[in-house]
């Protein structure tokens, strides 16, 4: 009995499948990449991430924020945990202290460097002069330098303190995770600086962003994760402060497309900084693209009135600078407590500048997956390099 024959379309069919399929798992490294062991998390960044750096050093928050997870206010300035929380807890580390913080603090598993108010240049004006922190990115880059050796030191001493330090080897190993530049915007619009002013001097706030990866990077990291900056107009303290063009979501337009040029520039930077440092993993993180779903469409992900701060007192938004989350406000003569709304889980914006807990879990369930990332890879895989 003859063995049948195979026709030769079905050979070229099959051998196109499986070069098609090749090309897939190549073009796909979620597919095929093990998962990094990130032993530590050094983050950098400004009040989107930050867990106490600037409650420890300048102006604690009062209540009620923390009031959702942690019961009372810890540092951090939402109802609860922040996108850095989660990325932490999903790697499978406890919270990131703060580089600032000296009690109770342990760094055996990182450290965070971020400040509310922080900016990537020095700003014009810091506490208690102005609104901005003095620990800018230059400054958070000096603290990290000086962790990195003074930590050695520490565990070479041995004792009490030996054991909350980073290991030597964690450094090169560690993920070092940026979110920074919302306030330089802030600064720019703060300042009277008109639109295209701002928008002018975003090259040189990139510029510097870049010359601090560098420094890190010196330093021994080679893991880079960097989150974009949100959709500025889309929050309260922009839109009750800046009557202006509204989009289909009710953001100040203007205001985000000079968020979307920092972004633009942001990728840009990364593309070179990825030819400038051949041993860095640097992963891109689209966080605008998720943040502003939240404004367009936040019925179809659980959430309602997204414009409006949770905590606030006044106007439209539920926002006025001088009746802030936390403080008091005037009303028919009578001093009252401005506090937190009835339900925080179903709100986008915390108290007119920050996300609340529920939609840092939106944001960071969305990133860690990889799906807004460049390139696409999940937040456990992001010790791989681009193939680019």
């Amino acid at each position: 009995m003859e063995s049948p024959t195979i026709p030769i379309k079905a050979i070229v069919s099959l051998f196109c499948s499986y070069m098609l399929l090749s090309h897939i798992t190549t073009l796909s490294p979620t597919l095929a990449l093990e998962d990094c062991e990130f032993p530590a998390i050094f983050n950098f960044g400004d009040s989107n991430s930050d867990t106490g750096g600037l409650a420890a050093s300048l102006s604690p928050p009062t209540p009620p924020y923390g009031e959702t997870y942690f019961h009372m206010p810890v540092g951090r300035f939402s109802d609860g945990r922040l996108i850095i929380d989660f990325l932490a807890k999903s790697l499978g580390h406890p919270f990131l202290s703060a580089y600032l913080d000296s009690l109770g603090t342990n760094f055996s598993y990182g450290a965070n460097f971020a400040t509310a108010a922080s900016t990537i240049r020095l700003p014009d004006q810091v506490f208690p002069a102005g609104g901005f922190s003095p620990f800018y990115l230059n400054i958070q880059y000096v603290q990290f330098m000086q962790l990195k050796s003074r930590s050695q030191l520490i565990r070479r001493r041995g004792g009490i303190f030996a054991s909350l330090m980073p290991k030597e080897e964690y450094f090169s190993k560690a993920l070092y995770t940026f979110d920074i530049g919302q306030n330089d915007l802030g600064e720019g619009f703060f300042g009277n600086l008109t639109v295209q002013e701002v928008n002018a001097s975003v090259p040189d706030i990139i510029s510097g962003f870049s010359a601090n990866i560098k420094k890190i990077y010196d330093l021994g990291a080679r893991s880079f994760w960097i989150h974009n900056t949100g959709p500025i107009g889309c929050l309260p303290y922009i839109l009750a402060n800046f009557p202006s063009q509204k989009d289909e979501a009710g953001c100040a337009k203007s205001h985000n497309e000079v968020a979307q040029q920092f972004n633009h520039k942001l990728k840009e930077a990364t593309v070179q900084l990825r030819k400038d440092l051949p041993l860095a993993a640097i992963t891109y993180i689209d966080v605008y693209s998720v943040k502003y779903s939240l404004f367009k469409e936040p019925k179809k992900y659980g959430f309602e009135l997204p414009l409006v701060a949770c905590c606030g007192y006044g106007g439209k938004y539920n926002y006025n600078g001088s009746s802030e989350c936390g403080g008091t406000a005037t009303v028919n003569g009578n001093q009252i407590f401005v506090g937190s709304c009835k339900d925080p889980s179903v709100r986008v914006n915390w108290d007119g500048i920050h996300y609340t807990e529920a939609a840092a879990k939106f944001i960071s369930d969305k990133i860690s997956t990889g799906a807004f990332s460049d390139p696409p890879l999940a937040l456990k895989q992001a010790c791989h390099k681009s193939s680019a």
